[in-house]
């Protein structure tokens, strides 16, 4: 018969040596984390740079960045599914024994490794991935399944929370996956066994270990500890916490406190006047392909409004918005920019405008000032009367160069010119 270094390599794991499947999961794994680190570390520090008060609104550099996080994210998911057959693939497969049982704490050792590495790699990925899902940001991730994922909402808490754990899996992968390294490098140059060469593709090396070392709990036990030891780290420090804008889930309740700022002088409003008790003022934009949707937390609306019997002038509208309260995803930081809104310098937007009755529904036609540029705009819109309660819905479209908003991206490609508003709100009368 032959010996095991002689005959050919087979698909399946035995006692001593791993099979050809083991080993290409293993390489594609380690090549794709060998992809994945840098782009997503290059990616990040473009990201810091754009969103700094030194960036310019290079077209250049934000193409740049979506392309380097667009295949940190393909490639990062691609990490995840490998990672998923890998660990089905093992569970079905013997573990080839260790060269050196009778090292009983470097044996358990490498094997809390094991579950660190097996766990991380499913960890990091898939957070990062709900990260991506309840962000609104650009830089899709190339595959034609969409970028939403079930029960994952667009929301600034949710993608807070995963963010930070996937922070916290990526350094744990990144030091597993150290310690492996080492690991393997020790056995081989120390050593001198076969412990790195029987994972290596091609025919399977001798080995003289004679009994198998069976899976005992201990150090799946010791694995769990220190991951629970990690996400309370994580918490410890702050890492699930919204950054500087307020969560998605709690703007309707700050647009009614908004609201009610705007009505307090309600005493001395003239007749005809309404109060708006809840409400969303929000945006929309194409953004290297994917639509990014954002919101105003703090706004205010002065409406004067008669129902005529008939159309025609039906009453005036105002809006004051603060523009640093605009939660717009992940590009939060980069539209508060001096190329975009420039928020420390135009800190509020107005929209003013005359409010007729048509023959079918109302249009507010008016201006609208954002930055140093007021620009004419008709706002069409739905309105519901009930009594002394009104429930209006209405959008409009305006293109962002009117504004002075990215000049320094002319490419629609990018950056779409026109950015849809989105209005919705409750009012009652005054009293």
């Amino acid at each position: 018969m032959s010996s095991p270094a002689s005959s050919p390599a087979v698909r399946h794991n035995t006692a001593r040596h791993y099979g050809s499947v083991a080993k290409g999961f293993h390489w594609l794994t380690a090549l794709l984390m060998l992809a994945v680190f840098p782009l997503g570390y290059f990616a990040n520090d473009l990201a810091h740079h754009i969103q700094s008060a030194d960036f310019d609104g290079a077209q250049a550099t934000l193409t740049r960045a979506a392309l380097l996080f667009s295949l940190h994210k393909t490639l990062g998911l691609a990490l995840f599914l490998t990672a998923l057959l890998r660990i089905l693939w093992a569970l079905s497969q013997p573990k080839p024994v260790p060269l050196h049982p009778e090292r009983r704490a470097e044996t358990v050792l490498a094997e809390v490794v094991h579950w660190l590495l097996y766990g991380a790699l499913v960890a990091a990925p898939l957070t990062g991935w709900i990260h991506h899902a309840a962000t609104t940001g650009f830089a899709p991730i190339w595959w034609p399944f969409g970028q939403d994922l079930p029960f994952v909402p667009k929301s600034e808490a949710v993608a807070a929370v995963f963010g930070g754990l996937h922070w916290l899996f990526v350094w744990t992968l990144a030091v597993a996956l150290g310690l492996h390294i080492a690991g393997a490098l020790k056995h081989e140059v120390v050593d001198r066994d076969a412990t790195l060469r029987r994972m290596l593709p091609g025919r399977a090396p001798e080995v003289t270990a004679q009994t198998e070392t069976p899976h005992g709990a201990l150090p799946f036990l010791v694995a769990l500890a220190i991951w629970g030891l990690v996400l309370a780290g994580g918490g410890a420090f702050g890492l699930y916490a919204p950054h500087s804008h307020a969560p998605a889930d709690t703007a309707a309740g700050h647009g009614h406190d908004h609201d009610h700022e705007a009505g307090t002088d309600t005493d001395t409003m003239p007749a005809g006047s309404w109060v708006v008790q809840d409400g969303t003022l929000a945006i929309a934009i194409v953004q290297m392909g994917s639509e990014v949707r954002g919101q105003f937390d703090q706004w205010q609306a002065s409406i004067a409004f008669e129902e005529p019997n008939a159309p025609g002038p039906a009453g005036t509208v105002t809006v004051s918005v603060a523009i640093p309260s605009l939660m717009l995803g992940s590009v939060t930081d980069q539209a508060m920019g001096p190329d975009y809104f420039d928020s420390a310098s135009y800190p509020t937007a107005e929209f003013r405008a005359e409010i007729e009755k048509l023959a079918e529904g109302y249009i507010a036609e008016g201006t609208l000032r954002i930055r140093d540029q007021e620009v004419p705009l008709r706002l069409p819109f739905t309105l519901d009367l009930n009594g002394d309660t009104a429930v209006m819905s209405g959008s409009a479209e305006v293109n962002r160069l009117d504004f002075n908003i990215g000049r320094g991206v002319q490419d629609e490609g990018s950056l779409a010119y026109a950015v849809t508003i989105v209005v919705d709100l409750t009012a009652s009368r005054a009293p």
